[in-house]
């Protein structure tokens, strides 16, 4: 980052003038954006989805200040390092959920959180912990809108009988999100 764009950026924080800071992060599940308010981690993005589509989706339902700010996700991109290496087992960041509206969605997501590493529950399970055990389709759905993914363990979430169901990362990913867990490294 060249000085002016530095100082730039310092002058935007230190005035409040940035609502969304945003990084990108090389991982063995390729480069994710991961984006950040006040409040904590708002997005977690795979290299499937287009990175500008998602800043302007962040513009538009959270904030159009939106500034790359690395610094701010040094913790985030820390904590998923040590995640990919096998040493993190449980992430400790603050979650923003203003990308999850529906009180259902984010109890799934909320019960989600809980599943602990290296387990794994159904979408009826997920349904349940959200307070409707027959909603299984619309915790599905809650989770493949999933805006924090790794993070919020969507991953973890297996169709009866121990089928993968889908994965907003793709199957390939999610696969290898469980191996690691399954066969941690660290």
């Amino acid at each position: 980052m060249d000085d002016r764009v530095s100082r730039f950026l310092h002058r935007a924080e230190e005035e409040g003038l940035v609502d969304v800071a945003y990084a990108e992060t090389d991982t063995p599940v390729g480069r994710l954006l991961v984006a950040a308010t006040p409040r904590g981690l708002v997005r977690v993005s795979f290299p499937r989805e287009s990175h500008d589509d998602v800043l302007s989706q962040l513009a538009e339902r959270v904030s159009p200040r939106v500034l790359e700010a690395p610094g701010r996700l040094d913790e985030v991109r820390r904590e998923l390092d040590q995640y990919f290496a096998g040493r993190r087992r449980r992430f400790d960041l603050p979650l923003d959920w203003s990308l999850t509206p529906s009180q259902f969605r984010r109890k799934v997501l909320e019960r989600t959180v809980r599943v602990p590493y290296g387990e794994t529950i159904s979408y009826r399970d997920a349904a349940a912990g959200a307070g409707n055990e027959r909603a299984v389709r619309a915790a599905g759905t809650a989770l493949g809108a999933n805006p924090i993914p790794i993070v919020v363990p969507c991953h973890r979430v297996l169709r009866t009988g121990g089928a993968l169901g889908g994965y907003g990362g793709g199957l390939e990913t999610k696969r290898f999100l469980l191996d690691l867990e399954a066969h941690p490294r660290g």
